[in-house]
C-alpha cells in the first residue's frame, strides 16, 4: 500500500472543514510534531509506540492536498 508521511502540523492544513475537526484530532493525540500517514484511499493514520492507528479519512481531492502540501509523492 502506498503512502504519503507528515506531521500533525502538516495534516492541520490538508485538512478540510467537512473531514475531521482539529479538536477531534487533539483528542485522539495528534500533536504539531506527530508522525502521521495518509493512503490512496484517503484513510489517515497516527504513529503510536506500537503501530498504526485509523483516525478518519479526507474526501474529495485530497490527493492534490496532501501533495501540495508534503511536496511527497505517493510511496
Amino acid at each position: 500500500m502506498q503512502f504519503i508521511e507528515m506531521t500533525g502540523r502538516t495534516l492541520l492544513r490538508v485538512i478540510s472543514p467537512e473531514e475531521l475537526h482539529p479538536e477531534e484530532l487533539k483528542k485522539a493525540g495528534v500533536t504539531n510534531d506527530s508522525v502521521l500517514r495518509v493512503n490512496l484511499q484517503g484513510d489517515i493514520e497516527l504513529r503510536k509506540r506500537s503501530g498504526w492507528e485509523i483516525l478518519g479519512g479526507l474526501l474529495g481531492d485530497y490527493d492534490h492536498r496532501v501533495k501540495r502540501e508534503t511536496g511527497l509523492d505517493w510511496a
